[in-house]
């Protein structure tokens, strides 16, 4: 297990490698969004010898705004240029694997539209992403795309897919935390994995870990069966670093005791 956590948008991403790399942790889930992490403004380079520097490890991440799945074909297009220059700068910091979220916001149209629409643009960025040894993989949403059947209407006709697995997201707009499902079919596909608490409903309150509703005893037990052991991001946002301290240590007593 390799503990991380991602920068802030807002924040200068070279700054928030050396306090990552400050507090202990193993890698910086890299999200290249504006208004200070876009694709079109970081250094690659400088971010690059920062990685080298600190020893972190690296996961990419993009915004998850992103309209793929719009009904508007410039919209879409524009939305696959994008991801394709994050596939190129992940590409130059050293990541194997870059995160996509589905899209389902196209109104007035079937799930069969959008399904179709994120099938073809994520179909486009495949050979880019084949030929610079990046990985995709997708993330589950609450909503639309947060079981196995519903992500499966992605993932099965596309097999080189990852798993992108979040827990609180897997919480919300549900009876009962579709994580566990997920793995039954999808396990073998896991690349990466997102973790923070909530009280389930439709807040995705992004808590430290224990403080809602979420039995990530039995999570992580889940999470281990399938043989995962690869990157974990805590993804607690809170101005105050000791509730991320907290989450880290509340995941490494139950990886280590499971």
């Amino acid at each position: 297990m390799i503990i991380g956590a991602m920068n802030h948008p807002e924040k200068d991403v070279l700054d928030e490698i050396h306090w990552i790399a400050d507090f202990g942790l193993e890698f910086i889930d890299l999200t290249l969004e504006p208004p200070c992490g876009a694709s079109w403004l970081v250094d690659t380079r400088a971010i690059r010898q920062a990685l080298d520097a600190t020893g972190l490890d690296v996961v990419g991440h993009t915004a998850y705004y992103l309209p793929i799945g719009s009904p508007f074909e410039s919209l879409r297009k524009a939305a696959v240029a994008e991801l394709a220059a994050c596939l190129q700068a992940v590409s130059e910091v050293g990541a194997k694997w870059m995160n996509i979220h589905p899209d389902r916001y196209a109104p007035m149209h079937p799930r069969s539209f959008y399904i179709k629409q994120d099938l073809k643009s994520l179909s486009e960025l495949l050979p880019l992403s084949q030929e610079l040894g990046v990985g995709l993989m997708l993330e589950n949403l609450p909503g639309d795309f947060n079981s196995a059947d519903q992500l499966g209407e992605l993932f099965d006709p596309m097999p080189t897919l990852g798993l992108h697995l979040d827990y609180g997201h897997a919480n919300l707009m549900t009876e009962t935390n579709t994580a566990e499902g997920l793995l039954d079919r999808y396990g073998s596909r896991l690349k990466h994995v997102h973790m923070h608490d909530n009280k389930g409903g439709s807040a995705d309150l992004h808590m430290p870990l224990g403080t809602g509703t979420i039995d990530f005893e039995t999570q992580v037990k889940a999470l281990k069966a399938c043989g995962y052991d690869g990157t974990i991001t805590l993804e607690v946002f809170s101005r105050d670093h000791h509730y991320l301290a907290y989450s880290r240590d509340v995941l490494r007593k139950l990886w280590d005791e499971s």
